[in-house]
């Protein structure tokens, strides 16, 4: 891994953490993506500005750093993009999605909520949640290239 690399990674954790630990502290929330968009477009309430404010942080970081210049982290196809074609097709990131969303009402949280947030408060469904994520995944990739054949 190179030091440029190396540092964005550290800087990337750095301010996700800082993001969930300002939200923690000020708002008493935890910093679950799946809660807070399923918050801000299912229940009424006063909490909608905060949840919009923060996932539109989320959406608009990576235009912004381009805006300005660096390209740091952009894995779309090319430089100045935001966003490349779905590598997989339109279809199956749809699909992947909403298996995704479902998932995480099953898991009653995201890889935020429980690895970012709920490991750092030793939480153990947290721990157990963020285990079947990772073992899961590591699952379908393997079943995805060698039993499946695909490359993307």
């Amino acid at each position: 891994m190179e030091t440029m690399s190396a540092l964005q990674g550290l800087l990337g954790g750095v301010l996700i953490g800082l993001s969930a630990t300002l939200l923690m502290g000020l708002l008493g929330r935890i910093a679950g993506i799946s809660g807070i968009l399923s918050g801000l477009i299912f229940e009424r309430g006063g909490d909608r500005p905060w949840r919009f404010a923060f996932l539109l942080g989320i959406v608009s970081g990576p235009g912004l750093l381009i805006l300005v210049g660096l390209d740091w982290g952009n894995v779309a196809g090319g430089s100045g993009m935001v966003v490349g074609v779905p590598a997989s097709g339109l279809t199956t990131m749809l699909v992947a999605g909403l298996l995704v969303g479902l998932g995480t009402g099953m898991g009653s949280g995201c890889t935020s909520g429980h690895g970012v947030c709920g490991l750092a408060r030793l939480s153990f469904r947290s721990m157990a949640a963020t285990l079947v994520f990772v073992l899961v995944a590591m699952l379908t990739v393997f079943v995805w290239h060698h039993w499946l054949g695909s490359t993307a």
